[in-house]
């Protein structure tokens, strides 16, 4: 289980605040989350037009 942010992500950056682990960065078209998510759904609880998914990839 891995969580990604979708290309629906508006970059209002409640997520990078959420995040314990520091894991999402900001790149230039949208964040992403890098390898030290802790899969902990802090993000996707607090993305306020839930742009982050759970995937399996």
């Amino acid at each position: 289980m891995r969580y990604i942010i979708t290309a629906e992500c508006i970059k209002c950056g409640i997520c990078v605040e959420v995040c314990p682990a520091g894991a999402i960065e900001e790149s230039d078209e949208q964040f992403t989350i890098n390898e030290t998510c802790i899969n902990c759904g802090k993000c996707k609880d607090a993305c306020p037009i839930d742009a982050i998914k759970i995937t399996n990839v």
